[in-house]
């Protein structure tokens, strides 16, 4: 079973990526970096759960191209 994530970081996500694609990577705490600089989350473990979720989605984007 995969992990179901609210919407609100789906979409922050998708949003941030499609503004900066050049700033994210496959790798996770390079991406929590970028976050830091790109966006200001009111907590750290929603930038987590946001930076996974670039990271993931951006795997999926590889795996299918």
């Amino acid at each position: 079973m995969g992990n179901i994530r609210p919407t609100f970081i789906k979409r922050t996500a998708i949003e941030l990526l499609k503004m900066y694609p050049d700033q994210f990577s496959d790798d996770f705490e390079h991406n929590k970096e970028a976050l830091n600089r790109l966006a200001e989350f009111s907590t750290v473990p929603l930038r987590n759960r946001v930076a996974g979720y670039v990271t993931r989605y951006r795997m999926v984007l590889a795996n299918k191209v």
